[in-house]
């Protein structure tokens, strides 16, 4: 079992920034590829970005490539979202998820790859 927490959600203003930080626990963390999902309100949950274990290989969705950066601090079971340039349509729940890919290159953009999900955490981009 893995137990993933979000934190760093909140309300801020178009153009701003928020960084959401997800730690995990219960399992070798280096074991996991892990990714950023969001979903919003009557929507479904969808992709936004993913990192290889060793920070090496990363994914984005188009809708945010240039804007957020993900990147993991192993030392500390940590994987992180910058998000930057903030616009009202990236308001939603934001998830953390972890798939078990080892030390593998890939990076799962589908929900259904992912093993471990966390509670989620609202962002809220007011215009």
């Amino acid at each position: 079992q893995v137990q993933l927490v979000e934190s760093g959600g909140g309300l801020v203003q178009a153009g701003g920034s928020l960084r959401l930080s997800c730690a995990a626990s219960g399992q070798t963390f280096n074991d996991y590829t892990m990714g950023w999902f969001r979903q919003a309100p009557g929507k479904e949950r969808e992709f936004v970005a993913a990192i290889t274990w060793s920070g090496s290989n990363t994914a984005y969705a188009d809708s945010v490539k240039g804007r957020f950066t993900i990147s993991r601090d192993n030392a500390k079971n940590t994987v992180y979202l910058q998000m930057n340039s903030l616009k009202p349509e990236d308001t939603a729940v934001y998830y953390c998820a972890a798939a078990k890919y080892g030390r593998s290159w890939r990076v799962p953009t589908v929900p259904t790859l992912y093993n471990y999900w966390g509670q989620g955490t609202q962002v809220t981009v007011s215009s």
